[in-house]
């Protein structure tokens, strides 16, 4: 077993209610813990306070994202705890499973050029709505080593201070986003074959679906944006194209029909998108093919934020889905 002391735990969550008494409950007597609470109206902070958490109550006069929530949690655990080795990054809505916090520090110490560890993440009510089973299968991703970390991940403090932690502004893949500048640096990054988290999307109604791929859209639009000039290839070309072409891409096919051969050329843009919904619904099912179709839009909608936020000067804060 590895010494608690090695390890502390940074939790952000904005009212959470029960699923951070769960969170933090399934924490192990004697690992530190801060919380970061983003204005919770729900007796979030109170809770932590009770449970024997640090908290930090983040000014919400500069825009909140995971980002800041989660750096400002980092500074706080290794200004009260110096000689933590890694951290452990949850969101308040998810239970850590038993055993992981070992399992990762383990693997950490025996691996010294690995950066961050992550392993199984997995939906607490997958049977509750159509929504949450999409998001258990979208955690369930390949064992080894990875691209990139989701939001719940143990990390090396010599390799985030290395980094420079996560990018504050960005408000959707700031996880990947780190994960490059850490590749970048000579790090790895590697998933393990072990439950980790247990996830509670919560999600029951489309537009809940809706806005969660609209701060999608926009975290490709500002990650790319950021990377587009690296070393390496720019994150998330392929999603931003992909938004773009089954969107704008596809209706600017049907006005160049239309100008060729008349009126008859606007028909174009439905047959395309129903074969596309076709082929999709083949290999994933007629609901998930209707989601990633109409997600399209919704991404695309998101990087028209982030291109409006930077010609407007204006910093974007979270968008929000629940």
């Amino acid at each position: 077993m590895v010494e608690p002391a090695l390890f502390g735990i940074v939790a952000i969550g904005r009212n959470e209610g029960d699923r951070l008494v769960l969170a933090l409950r399934s924490i192990p007597p004697g690992v530190p813990v801060v919380y970061v609470d983003s204005d919770s109206t729900d007796g979030s902070v109170a809770f932590a306070r009770s449970a024997g958490a640090e908290v930090v109550e983040l000014d919400l006069s500069i825009p909140f994202t995971a980002a800041r929530g989660r750096n400002a949690g980092a500074a706080a655990l290794l200004d009260s705890h110096p000689d933590i080795t890694f951290i452990q990054f949850i969101d308040g809505d998810c239970e850590v499973e038993k055993g992981w916090l070992d399992a990762a520090a383990q693997f950490l110490a025996g691996h010294p050029g690995v950066a961050a560890v992550c392993g199984r993440r997995r939906e607490r009510y997958p049977e509750r709505s159509f929504y949450n089973r999409m998001c258990d299968i979208e955690w369930n991703t390949p064992v080894g080593e990875a691209g990139a970390c989701g939001g719940d991940a143990m990390f090396r403090v010599t390799a985030l201070r290395q980094a420079q932690f996560y990018d504050a502004a960005i408000i959707a893949g700031e996880e990947p986003e780190l994960c490059g500048r850490l590749r970048s640096l000579g790090w790895k990054i590697w998933r393990i074959d072990a439950p980790m988290t247990i996830h509670d999307a919560d999600m029951h109604h489309w537009r809940q679906w809706w806005m969660r791929t609209v701060r999608s859209g926009f975290g490709y639009a500002q990650v790319w944006w950021k990377t587009r000039r690296g070393a390496g290839d720019p994150l998330y070309g392929r999603e931003l194209f992909s938004a773009i072409f089954w969107t704008l891409g596809i209706l600017g096919v049907a006005v160049a029909l239309t100008l060729l051969i008349g009126p008859p050329g606007l028909l174009a843009a439905p047959a395309i998108w129903f074969a596309q919904f076709a082929r999709l619904s083949r290999r994933e099912g007629a609901g998930k093919a209707a989601l990633l179709l109409g997600g399209k839009l919704a991404e695309l909608i998101g990087a028209a934020r982030f291109l409006i936020a930077r010609m407007l000067h204006r910093r974007q804060g979270a968008i929000f889905y629940k």
